[in-house]
């Protein structure tokens, strides 16, 4: 009630929290202080949270009790020293503690941060806690860091008789660049025929004239784009049906350069799949 509860956990913890904007489907909890302000908070979020477990389950005939689940927010450049070597200190947190911890393979969307998701008993999650931050004390973040920002629900998309609509307010707008992504990939199967080197893409006629586009795109957000062993940016190429060339890192150059050549319908289907990554 009127932020009765964190007034509170404020109060008795010492640490500041605050929470971010209040319109997105996800918000974000910023725990501030000295280590031990710190876990004071955890553990009255954590046992916070299994009330609202216990009181979800009055009523309910679930009879298995789900563990209490945190999403932490760390910096990528902390994640290799909380996985360790090998997996080793990731290892460690988890017999250790008994809570579940998982470092998330991807960055969050437009930054440079990894969610860890732990779960447990309060209990757990609070040792847990405990040698997470342990371990961003010794090992500092590299570099600079891009906070995630949670961004505002987008409008739901509806796929009708083929084309792709944004619901804004009681309207359905259509989205050509979505409609073409839908067909695309109503169309094709994820792998090319072997010995078929292009996949041929229907609606996206051969002989449409083909142009050349530059992008510019951050050094710390070409990871997101490129994907494990260019898994991505493949996943990219086959299905806008553009070629994608991204230049080699410059020295003392901040940006690369990336070239999408295509139709303009292939390059505004790359162009629209680069920015969702």
């Amino acid at each position: 009630q009127k932020g009765e509860t964190v007034k509170k956990m404020r109060e008795e913890s010492g640490a500041r929290i605050n929470i971010s904007e209040g319109t997105c489907p996800e918000r974000i909890v910023t725990i501030t202080g000295p280590t031990d302000a710190i876990f004071k908070a955890f553990s009255m979020i954590a046992l916070k949270f299994e009330e609202d477990i216990n009181a979800s389950m009055t009523n309910s005939s679930v009879t298995s009790k789900p563990p209490v689940t945190l999403r932490l927010v760390v910096p990528a450049s902390q994640c290799g020293s909380l996985i360790g070597k090998g997996g080793s200190k990731i290892k460690e947190i988890r017999e250790s503690t008994g809570a579940q911890v998982q470092v998330a393979g991807d960055m969050l969307p437009n930054s440079t941060e990894r969610a860890v998701t732990i779960s447990g008993t309060p209990d757990a999650i609070i040792q847990c806690v405990k040698q997470i931050c342990v371990v961003m004390l010794e090992s500092p973040p590299k570099g600079a860091t891009i906070p995630y920002r949670p961004k505002p629900a987008s409008a739901p998309i509806i796929f009708a008789g083929g084309q792709a609509f944004t619901i804004q307010g009681q309207y359905a707008i259509p989205h050509p660049d979505l409609t073409k992504l839908h067909q695309l990939a109503m169309q094709h199967p994820p792998f090319t025929p072997l010995g078929q080197t292009t996949p041929g893409f229907p609606g996206l006629d051969a002989t449409t004239p083909t142009s050349s586009h530059e992008l510019t795109i951050p050094n710390d957000l070409i990871g997101c784009i490129i994907g494990r062993q260019g898994s991505k940016i493949n996943e990219i190429r086959q299905m806008s049906g553009a070629q994608i060339k991204i230049a080699n890192a410059t020295e003392g150059s901040a940006e690369r350069q990336v070239t999408i050549t295509g139709s303009p319908a292939n390059i505004s289907l790359a162009q629209y799949l680069i920015n969702a990554r």
